[in-house]
């Protein structure tokens, strides 16, 4: 499905790009632009916020209507209506939208990045630049470390607000030496047959996985940052489908089948059916002990080899009836007081995007005193392991390989 969303996507970008001259995102990008902060403030003011973003994290969620709507509503006098939707589906929004001539649109402010970001820039559906009127874009964030998203360049026209990074999770209790490397890894697998398994991608963690282990079996991410090279993927990728073969017999389900989203996978790590799980979120495992889904004995460790990370970013759509509520917003979630809100896994358990060197001694220490549980590794941890996503063609190329030469062998 995420595939046939995609090529629709593509599809209707390059429509949608013989169009650009005649959808007004010149005179609306103008518009923005012309308006000082403290006006942008003023107009957003009584004003209603939409934002489109992915609904299937009741923490997320949570915090979104109660912590960052009471505050926005507060402070700014904007109303936030959070819309549940998946990326592929408002992506095909947007484009719909845009070909159908709509100068106002229903979307003010979206949750994107990777692939989608990428195709929404292409498709001129984002408007931008507009991070440079953020004042606390300027005043808190490392720009050189939110200049690009999945190898793709970001130029002010998406605002970070949130970082996470690729996990495993283990019970000490019934796995005390986890393997901490790929090659380990295989060696595990074939040892206890049945006991592990990974999201069938596309799904974005199984996706991460098999990008994780690309990395591991072909030396390294540095050789794919430059952009999609076929010649490179032709020569490497099999070392990947043959790594990935090799386990399939000794999987879950002996590789006949695979989890459809971490949420399955991780029912069946709580239910004891598999040993090892992964997360895109550092503090996942921590969260589901806090809820009692896990036991108190689970941790989390990376691979020797890295581990992947990136950063989730928000942005306006050009035909945003309400640009300047979105910015006030897309600034909120900059604040330390937003980020700090959000980073105990009590919570959400999201990494800040904020340069701890540009916070206030008072404010460094409030996020250095947040208590991170048992289960996660220290942010100095992952830092020291932490890896780029590489440009979003090779996630692309990698999961339609993944479904030709594993899958479907």
């Amino acid at each position: 499905m995420k595939s046939f969303f995609r090529i629709c996507m593509t599809g209707l970008a390059c429509l949608c790009l013989l169009f650009a001259a005649g959808c007004g995102s010149e005179e609306k990008q103008q518009a923005v632009n012309d308006l000082s902060w403290d006006e942008h403030v003023e107009r957003a003011k009584g004003t209603t916020v939409r934002f489109y973003m992915y609904g299937g994290m009741n923490n997320v969620n949570d915090w979104v209507d109660t912590v960052v709507a009471p505050a926005v509503k507060k402070n700014y006098g904007v109303t936030l209506e959070r819309v549940p939707m998946s990326a592929p589906v408002f992506m095909n929004k947007m484009l719909a939208e845009k070909s159908a001539g709509k100068k106002t649109g229903s979307i003010d402010l979206l949750w994107i990045n990777g692939e989608n970001f990428k195709n929404a820039r292409k498709a001129d559906l984002l408007a931008g630049p507009v991070t440079h009127l953020l004042p606390n874009f300027a005043k808190y964030v490392n720009q050189n470390e939110a200049a690009t998203d999945f190898g793709y360049p970001v130029e002010g026209y998406e605002a970070p607000y949130g970082r996470a990074q690729f996990v495993f999770e283990y019970d000490s209790a019934r796995t005390p030496n986890p393997p901490t490397s790929f090659v380990e890894l295989k060696e595990w697998v074939k040892q206890h047959p049945g006991r592990f398994t990974y999201p069938s991608p596309p799904d974005f963690t199984g996706s991460a996985f098999i990008r994780q282990a690309f990395y591991a079996v072909t030396g390294g991410h540095e050789q794919y940052l430059g952009g999609f090279d076929k010649a490179l993927f032709d020569a490497n990728a099999p070392k990947l489908w043959a790594y990935l073969n090799e386990i399939s017999p000794y999987l879950w389900q002996k590789g006949q089948a695979y989890p459809k989203d971490p949420a399955f996978q991780a029912t069946l790590f709580s239910r004891g059916e598999i040993d090892l799980m992964m997360a895109y979120h550092p503090t996942h495992a921590q969260n589901r002990i806090l809820d009692g889904t896990y036991p108190e004995s689970v941790r989390t460790f990376v691979m020797k080899e890295g581990s992947i990370y990136n950063t989730h970013f928000t942005a306006i759509p050009n035909n945003a009836s309400n640009a300047s509520g979105a910015l006030v917003v897309m600034n909120y979630l900059l604040s330390p007081e937003a980020q700090l809100s959000k980073f105990s896994p009590k919570v959400w358990g999201d990494f800040p995007v904020l340069d701890m060197q540009k916070l206030s001694p008072e404010q460094a220490a409030q996020f250095a005193d947040v208590e991170l549980g048992v289960a996660t590794l220290k942010p100095a941890e992952l830092g020291a392991v932490a890896v780029p996503e590489i440009p979003s063609e090779w996630l692309e190329a990698l999961e339609k390989g993944w479904e030709k030469h594993v899958l479907k062998k």
